[in-house]
């Protein structure tokens, strides 16, 4: 399945059904005075957060969505059938923006919540309700109220803990596939990850998410490779692990490019905890690990973890600082709430 985190689709909601102007005609009852229903309710339009979805795709052929209209009212003051509400499901995390792709309306971030983000309209009253002392045979009902209608976008944001940051074949998808049962494609080629992926991770008696985006350039904020459209991904995560080849020249260049990329998206990534990675030591000699490890350290003014994610060497001490870190926002979270 193709993944889509982005899609425009106009929504509008049923028409209320007209209310019915009629009048009692029974036998044997001299006067028998208005009976006119009202009309039904027409559908609404809800959005619903799909835990078993991870993508837009089917809003990309299905662009337009209308609901039912309100059946219009009946004789002897029966209401007209409501309109059928239509449900779009769409995975947990989905954003939901107005036209201008700014004012957020809503946002999907737990398994079940639903919005309703066109009501259908109010149906019209029937003409039963227009009797009075001095008008007891009333010939009006009221219309159906239209339904409201929108262009909305709808922008996926996954749900992670923790976000791996990196420049292309940094070794991030080797990375999700070592500490979680993921199985991302993996190459000798950058640019392998063409969409972002989740894994869980197993930490004892706790667990929490990785998204592994697509590697990162320099000038991604300008578009160029993949540019940053993925970043929004990892918006939400507590903790971001950031992984640097150890195989190659410049470690501290890599280092400040994913950085000035992070800090040009803006919303908050380049503030949030940061576990700095020298990856791929696994190819590297004791001498060359802890020079390129002082630099590194010396130049992120933070400590270094050495690992190879092929081996497996050094993934332990990551995982237990970003359950570490994870743990202290999720508490944090919940004194919030």
């Amino acid at each position: 399945m193709r993944f889509l985190d982005s899609a425009k689709i106009w929504v509008k909601s049923g028409d209320g059904g007209d209310g019915a102007v009629s009048f009692r005609r029974e036998k044997f009852v001299e006067f028998g005075g208005p009976d006119g229903g009202d009309g039904g309710r027409g559908g609404h339009i809800i959005l619903r957060a799909d835990p078993d979805l991870n993508t837009l795709i089917d809003f990309r052929y299905r662009q337009h969505v209308k609901a039912e209209r309100g059946q219009n009212g009946m004789g002897k003051q029966r209401t007209g059938r409501d309109g059928a509400d239509v449900v779009l499901r769409v995975p947990v995390g989905t954003q939901v923006f107005a036209d201008d792709h700014e004012t957020l309306l809503f946002d999907l971030a737990e398994p079940g919540q639903e919005v309703i983000v066109c009501r259908g309209g109010r149906g019209g009253r029937g003409n039963v309700h227009f009797k009075s002392a001095t008008n007891r045979a009333p010939r009006y009902a009221e219309p159906g109220e239209p339904g409201e209608e929108r262009w909305i976008w709808l922008e996926l944001k996954l749900l992670a803990d923790v976000g791996l940051v990196g420049l292309p074949n940094a070794g991030k998808s080797t990375f999700l596939a070592a500490v979680s049962r993921a199985r991302p494609k993996i190459a000798d080629y950058p640019f392998t990850t063409l969409a972002p992926k989740l894994g869980t991770v197993e930490a004892g008696d706790d667990s929490f998410v990785i998204a592994d985006i697509p590697g990162l350039i320099e000038g991604a904020s300008e578009g160029r490779g993949l540019g940053d459209r993925f970043l929004g991904h990892i918006e939400r995560c507590a903790v971001l692990i950031h992984l640097v080849d150890g195989t190659q020249r410049e470690i501290v260049k890599a280092y400040r490019t994913v950085r000035r990329e992070l800090e040009a998206y803006g919303h908050g990534l380049a503030d949030k905890p940061e576990i700095l990675c020298l990856n791929k030591c696994d190819a590297l000699d004791v001498v060359a690990i802890a020079r390129k490890r002082r630099a590194l350290a010396k130049a992120a003014g933070r400590p270094v973890h050495a690992i190879s994610a092929a081996s497996r060497q050094g993934l332990e001490s990551v995982l237990a600082e970003a359950r570490t870190l994870v743990r202290e926002a999720r508490a944090a979270r919940r004194k919030a709430a």
